[in-house]
């Protein structure tokens, strides 16, 4: 389990066929260094599991259920991810429940700063800036305005959604710690929606009595 608080940018250094897999090597220093062979850790909003670990470099192998689902099988060499190790037991929870099972990928359609950039008053390095993503269609249901949504793996709050497009608020620190800043406009990205919204809704579903059916019998048992 994650919580959606990255700890630091790697770079995509390579991408190669493996047969019926695809094999990236991810350079992180400060993190590869504390991977064994089999951990598990977050990129990008994936859970995957290292392989061939050194202090600077590792290796992930994306199944045909990843490269289908989420954006990682699309990016080039020198593209940045986000890394996060899994959370401890007992550990503070900093944003929410992330279990790395992206649900499908969206379109960033608008990174923008709050302040414009014509402004005198614009500083890159300490505006706020409002993302925003169109969601697939089978993540829609879950959207819900101020819950949380985990984009490119990175623990977020929903401040509006029109049925199509979420918009999200985005801190400076977030915008330079994560790979945000190196995004541009249509770039997709791994969508999960808040597993505490999915069990919500299933349970609603599961314990909605289905509408009653007026039939002849139903008339004549009650004496119509």
């Amino acid at each position: 389990m994650f919580t959606g608080i990255i700890e630091q940018t790697g770079t995509l250094v390579g991408l190669e066929s493996r047969g019926g897999v695809q094999r990236i090597t991810v350079d992180a220093p400060g993190i590869a260094a504390r991977l064994r062979e089999g951990d598990s850790l977050g990129i990008s909003g994936v859970c995957l599991t290292a392989l061939d670990v050194d202090p600077t470099l590792f290796h992930a192998d994306l199944a045909q259920e990843t490269l289908d689902r989420t954006s990682l099988g699309s990016l080039a060499a020198g593209a940045r991810v986000n890394l996060e190790l899994p959370t401890a037991a007992g550990s503070p929870l900093g944003g929410h429940i992330v279990q790395g099972h992206v649900d499908g990928t969206g379109t960033m359609t608008a990174l923008d700063p709050v302040i414009p950039e014509s402004s005198p008053e614009f500083d890159r390095q300490t505006t706020d800036w409002t993302l925003k993503v169109k969601v697939p269609e089978n993540v829609r249901q879950w959207m819900v305005h101020k819950g949380s949504v985990a984009i490119e793996g990175i623990s977020l709050t929903i401040a509006d959604f029109d049925g199509e497009t979420i918009t999200i608020a985005i801190l400076p620190l977030t915008y330079w710690r994560t790979n945000l800043h190196t995004l541009a406009v249509g770039a997709p990205m791994n969508v999960e929606a808040d597993v505490l919204v999915k069990l919500a809704l299933a349970q609603m579903q599961a314990n909605k009595k289905p509408e009653m059916e007026l039939t002849e019998a139903w008339l004549v048992a009650n004496g119509y």
